[in-house]
């Protein structure tokens, strides 16, 4: 197939790419390669991908609307994989603009060029943030999620209601994925498993959030990959069985599907640090804080329709996850 993937000098981005060219798809490549964080790591992710004969790169904002017209026009793809997006919980509260850019604009942009270039599939990120005051664990597809704590789980929320809007009018199969907190090589530096690994190494102090008592359902990035592709390939169908007088909100009447993917093994923070501790062979020096505005306490992800319609859940311990992180971190940073 040829697919379009923005987000491809990110970190799920860059990985299913990989995958996809190595069974042969074509993929075209989209991404602005912005600075929200080092923008070398996002050009040595690329570096990898950019001598692969059937790889295109195109450096366009999703925002851009005339970038985004040429690039469907040009490429025609026969799917679309959109993981580009502004990021991110706590950087939300400090400049809110760049998510209603990105993630609803860019987004909008997206469904445009899917709508009008007759893509077959499209696919997107979305976030277990769209949760936000939900404390019914775990969390399922089939939950309302009205109650967003912050801008970033507001524009994830939005995407999907917006990629329903395009299914139901113009028959445009969409898959939303709602990713639980992604780990592993090539991860981002703002996540917790990077910052904590990098401050143990370099002998400085750790923020931990909320006393370390939070609990995340950290997901190693094969198994994300691994969900990702198996969605693709299984194109979005209509519920049949669908009520509008007792509506799911997973499913629909139109082309439409929700999925969470996650480890189904949530993890409290402290005992995450001390896996962390383990594989670099170093205590952590903690500085532990009040939780923040926009964190929520805990992530769990129900898994149970991913594996009813693609038969996968993933199987990564945290354990192996981890130490495969640190491994990838010390080589690539010579430490």
């Amino acid at each position: 197939m040829k697919v379009l993937v923005t987000g491809t000098a990110g970190f799920i981005g860059s990985t299913l790419a990989h995958r996809l060219l190595a069974r042969g798809d074509q993929v075209i490549g989209v991404d602005n390669v912005n600075d929200y964080y080092d923008p070398t790591l996002k050009e040595a992710r690329l570096a990898r991908l950019t001598p692969h004969k059937l790889f295109i790169e195109e450096r366009v904002a999703l925002e851009d609307r005339g970038g985004i017209e040429r690039v469907f026009e040009q490429h025609k793809p026969d799917r679309v994989v959109n993981l580009a997006a502004q990021a991110g919980v706590r950087y939300s509260l400090e400049n809110p603009q760049a998510y209603i850019d990105a993630n609803i604009v860019g987004f909008t942009n997206i469904l445009e060029g899917c709508r009008h270039h007759d893509v077959k599939h499209l696919v997107y990120a979305s976030s277990s943030s769209v949760y936000g005051a939900n404390e019914s664990m775990p969390f399922s597809v089939h939950d309302n999620v009205d109650h967003p704590v912050s801008l970033y789980a507001a524009s994830k929320k939005s995407n999907e209601l917006m990629a329903h809007t395009y299914s139901h009018l113009f028959g445009l199969p969409t898959t939303g994925l709602r990713f639980f907190t992604v780990y592993g090589p090539w991860g981002r530096p703002d996540m917790a498993l990077f910052m904590f690994t990098k401050n143990i190494i370099e002998g400085k102090p750790i923020d931990v959030f909320n006393y370390g008592k939070h609990q995340r359902d950290f997901t190693y990035i094969d198994d994300i990959v691994e969900g990702v592709i198996r969605t693709l390939d299984q194109v979005a169908a209509p519920n049949q069985d669908w009520d509008g007088k007792a509506p799911d909100s997973a499913t629909s009447k139109a082309p439409y599907r929700l999925y969470n993917i996650g480890s189904n093994r949530p993890c409290e923070l402290l005992r995450y640090i001390e896996i962390i501790e383990s594989c670099i062979g170093k205590k952590a020096q903690m500085n532990l804080l009040p939780m923040q505005p926009g964190d929520v306490l805990a992530t769990y992800a129900d898994v149970d329709a991913l594996i009813k319609d693609v038969d996968y859940k993933p199987t990564t311990s945290i354990e192996d996850g981890v130490a495969n992180f640190v491994e990838w971190y010390r080589d690539f940073y010579q430490v």
